[in-house]
């Protein structure tokens, strides 16, 4: 084992308060693993969420680990190391439970990566009894684990306060009993939320595009219901530990979970209902730990100014003292108590997100949000002293049209006059996304656009704002949205030709690898989805009918979608709030 290594993971130890040691036995012990930097897993909030809540099961100690950086990755290779954890620079193999947070598509690269640096065989069905039970949670193991499941053995369907302390009984339960892992496996394949590919058997059509059949194996339940947390102040969610080597130095604080606006586009709109909010109250006792610290709150939600309490919030975290951020809000329920309150804490940069230039494009993705809020929220903004802008744009929306695209270029320049003649002479700055059809959404079945067409509508884009003083453009590469389509809406076959583009280098393989079996990134996601096909994702239940995503599909077709108004108490329009 290399001391160099070890070491660093000390450091990084020394730096950090709030983590969790438990003596050796006595415990099952879990590494709780995030596929990217400890710089970046570090900000993720769900991290510490599922951290505090195993570590204070009294059968549970749980460790993080990361993906090294290239120079340490290097060095694990060439000492023949093996991934260790933060806590006690313990082998990651010598753990109980291996659970990846799968967040981003990307990061599934990473997962297989770490798996090799821990020595542990990457293919699922490959593993032994000695070896970890390697599980699975997050956004993308809740929407299609498909393309996961040949390296993964348990996904979790949905959130962890409501999965994981019946997961941990039961698979601690079944290990004291001297269960081998199959019969673990499918112990856990009958707990609500639980996913193990193992218990199912897929057929596909003789392209391996579309399963025929989803056929669970034995008495494996035919769909998995996903699970969610009904009460939030059930369970803190605050971060858990502090560190400087962070993306975010704050006090990280969910004052709600989930979105009713059902923008047809998003994943987590429709993956995380119904929307909650914590209670006041709740909120004010997750701030303590920020006031004694004297820390910068930053507010995580879907939308913080759909906050029902947001501006006593505000006046609550400015009275002690503190100063806040937050993840995101929406332009037409900011408050200009939110605005005043992010100006004071030294914002420079408010962030809306409209997603189309056009009022048609917005409807077709039911956004909500006119030009008229954006101009009220910059108002605010300037008034508040604030002088630069962001707006998150997407191209390749499904129906979108050359207009549509001169319509963000117009968008742009009819806001950016608004700042200059009110004084606000700072950066307008575009970031500019790839639209990527997600599951568990109304444009699940939408073809992406063509390749060639989200380059010249970037190119066309750039060239007309370039001279324009102080706009800028950001924008996702066009290839890796592809191959981030490719894994979206994957299946297990997907799986291998993701561990032929690992062992072939990674993502920028993907193209090649599909080349050399008949296929072409664009044969895959840029063709649309019969309404009436089996997707890979159809044994999992979100709560809501595929016939209510498709009539929501149907509607964004329309000359004229009518607006789909945002949840409400007593709807049962979806079938998530049916019991």
């Amino acid at each position: 084992m290399s001391w160099q290594l070890k070491e660093q993971l000390k450091e990084l130890l020394k730096e950090e308060t709030g983590y969790y040691i438990y003596p050796a036995g006595g415990r099952t012990r879990v590494a709780l693993a995030y596929p990217n930097s400890y710089f970046v897993g570090m900000s993720n909030l769900g991290l510490h969420i599922i951290y505090r809540l195993l570590n204070q099961r009294q059968d549970t100690a749980c460790e993080r680990c990361f993906l090294p950086e290239k120079k340490q990755q290097a060095e694990y290779v060439k000492t023949k190391s093996q991934l260790m954890t933060v806590e006690t620079q313990s082998q990651v193999s010598s753990f109980d439970i291996l659970a990846f947070i799968m967040s981003f598509e990307m990061d599934y690269f990473n997962i297989i990566k770490m798996l090799e640096l821990s020595k542990i065989r990457p293919l699922a069905a490959e593993r032994g009894e000695r070896d970890p039970l390697v599980i699975a949670g997050g956004p993308c193991a809740t929407f299609n684990p498909e393309p996961m499941s040949r390296f993964i053995d348990v996904f979790v369907i949905g959130e962890g306060e409501a999965i994981m302390p019946t997961f941990m009984a039961t698979y601690n339960q079944a290990r004291n009993a001297g269960k081998t892992k199959a019969e673990i496996l499918t112990l856990l394949a009958h707990l609500p939320g639980v996913y193990v590919p193992s218990c199912y058997d897929i057929a596909y059509d003789e392209y391996d595009r579309f399963a025929t059949t989803i056929s669970p194996i034995g008495d494996a339940p035919a769909s998995i219901i996903r699970q969610w947390q009904k009460n939030l102040d059930e369970y803190p969610g605050e971060t858990t530990i502090y560190t400087e080597n962070t993306e975010f130095n704050l006090h990280l604080v969910e004052i709600a979970r989930g979105c009713g606006r059902h923008c047809r586009f998003c994943m987590a709109g429709y993956c995380f209902r119904k929307p909650r909010n914590r209670s006041l109250a709740a909120i004010e006792k997750m701030l303590l730990q920020a006031k004694k610290d004297g820390r910068r709150v930053g507010l995580m939600g879907a939308a913080i100014s759909d906050y029902p309490e947001i501006d006593a919030l505000c006046r609550e975290i400015l009275g002690d003292g503190l100063s806040m951020s937050v993840a995101s809000f929406r332009a037409d329920s900011v408050t200009m108590e939110l605005v005043d309150s992010l100006a004071k804490s030294g914002l420079k940069t408010l962030t809306m997100a409209p997603e189309a230039g056009s009022k048609r494009m917005r409807a077709v993705i039911n956004k909500g949000i006119e030009e008229e809020h954006l101009i009220r929220a910059m108002e605010m903004g300037i008034k508040a002293g604030i002088r630069h802008f962001r707006l998150y744009i997407m191209i390749g929306l499904p129906g979108e049209s050359p207009e549509d695209i001169q319509g963000i270029i117009d968008m742009a320049i009819r806001l950016k006059d608004f700042m200059e003649v009110n004084g606000a002479n700072g950066r307008l700055t575009l970031s500019i996304n790839p639209f990527i059809p997600k599951p568990f959404t109304p444009f699940q079945w939408a073809p992406m656009a063509p390749l060639k067409y989200i380059q010249g509508a970037l190119k066309q884009i750039t060239a007309a704002l370039k001279k324009r003083h102080n706009i800028e453009i950001i924008a996702e590469s066009p290839r890796d949205a592809y191959v981030q389509a490719v894994l979206a809406r994957g299946n297990r076959e997907t799986g291998g030709y993701l561990w032929e583009a690992y062992e072939s280098g990674g993502s920028k393989a993907m193209k090649a690898v599909l080349k050399n079996h008949g296929l072409s990134m664009e044969d895959i996601v840029s063709q649309p989805v019969a309404l009436d096909n089996v997707l890979p994702w159809d044994m999992l239940d979100m709560g809501f009918s595929k016939e209510y995503l498709q009539k929501e599909y149907r509607e964004s077709q329309q000359t004229s979608p009518k607006h789909t108004i945002q949840c409400f108490d007593g709807c049962h329009r979806c079938g998530v709030c049916r019991d």
